[in-house]
């Protein structure tokens, strides 16, 4: 008798040797009325960002949106995300990109959109 195949958590790190990139979704909420303005402000993310973005150690990052109810969802690579976002969150330039984005967010509270983020769990990978 063939096994059957499992399904399991996954810490997102593949076997030994150094320490695989670990996997981060997350999701954000955007002003449905705003999502085309949203959009429009990544064309031209700034150089800088990006820069500070890779030197915090975030890597193939990605943004999907569904445009319906202005869902973001959000992924990336990095090695330490608590230590990717406290980096970011030590540079000039994100203060000011996430100042120029809070407009399009929506949180009751008032917070920044990097503040709003609602990580994901990383329950299975199929490589």
């Amino acid at each position: 008798m063939a096994p059957t195949p499992t399904t399991h958590l996954t810490d997102s790190r593949a076997g030994d040797g150094p320490p695989a990139r670990r996997r981060v979704c997350f999701t954000m909420n955007l002003r449905p009325e705003r999502v085309d303005d949203y959009l429009a402000a990544h064309e031209h993310v700034w150089p800088e960002m990006l820069d500070a973005l890779r030197t915090a150690g975030w890597h193939n990052y990605s943004l999907f949106l569904r445009r319906g109810d202005g869902l973001v969802v959000g992924y990336l690579e990095t090695d330490d995300f608590d230590r990717a976002v406290a980096e970011m969150n030590a540079t000039d330039v994100n203060a000011r990109w996430q100042s120029s984005m809070a407009e399009y967010f929506t949180d009751p509270a008032g917070r920044g959109p990097d503040q709003t983020l609602d990580r994901l769990t990383d329950y299975f990978h199929l490589d």
